[in-house]
């Protein structure tokens, strides 16, 4: 399988990360994609962009080193029914939005709470992708966020960062074969996420393609081989 695009990335402006928009361009470009999202965090999340970064993405090329560019925001989950630390008016200007949960901002809670926390951030228009769904930390019913996603058309992310030796997320190979498996079972779709921090991890997914070959997971049910897949869930979830 040739991928072709990478939906979860970050530059300078989400405060902890170490590159450019261009440098990640340029990455993908050398990587061979032809499609690239860029994610920063939104306001929420400590060292992360104001409200104007986000309004001022009209000023960017939409070609990048032949690369064409989205330019959207990984939005926090910041109570448990699935409030997100971006207003909707903003959130409706984005090429595509990832809810994510971050403990550094809102801390977990029960099973019960977690999930619902999920499934209401899968309401909310202009979401297509629900972020590094595998942290054990924040334990969910893994059946009924996939189950969720299938009906609204979210895609769940395999996030090759969470997959790295040493990440802080726990149990994510384990938590990512239920998922997969699934996944499977309900025909839910998932999108692959370098989740880079540094230009060099754009378009990694090493981690993520050892696991699907391990799985058998099915390639009709990933969007990164064709661009034009991802297009039409964003436009879907508008």
């Amino acid at each position: 399988m040739q991928l072709k695009l990478d939906s979860h990335t970050h530059t300078l402006a989400s405060g902890h990360a170490y590159s450019t928009i261009l440098e990640n361009a340029k990455v993908a470009a050398d990587k061979g994609l032809s499609l690239l999202a860029i994610t920063d965090h939104a306001p929420c999340m400590t060292g992360s962009p104001g409200k104007f970064y986000f309004y001022n993405f009209r000023v960017l090329d939409r070609m990048l080193h032949g690369v064409e560019m989205l330019y959207g925001v990984e939005a926090d989950i910041i109570d448990f029914d699935g409030k997100l630390s971006m207003e909707q008016s903003m959130l409706d200007q984005m090429d595509i939005g990832i809810a994510s949960f971050h403990e550094i901002v809102f801390p977990s809670g029960s099973k019960a709470e977690n999930t619902r926390a999920f499934l209401g951030a899968m309401q909310t228009p202009n979401i297509s992708i629900l972020g590094h769904p595998d942290d054990g930390r924040v334990s969910i019913d893994t059946e009924a966020v996939v189950k969720e996603a299938k009906r609204v058309g979210v895609l769940l992310e395999i996030n090759n960062s969470s997959l790295k030796p040493g990440h802080h997320r726990q149990n994510s190979w384990e938590n990512y074969r239920e998922i997969l498996k699934l996944c499977e079972k309900h025909g839910t779709m998932v999108a692959l996420g370098s989740d880079a921090h540094f230009a060099p991890a754009v378009g990694e997914f090493g981690f993520v393609l050892q696991l699907l070959e391990e799985m058998q997971f099915p390639e009709e049910l990933i969007v990164n081989a064709d661009p034009a897949r991802l297009k039409e869930v964003l436009a879907k979830r508008k």
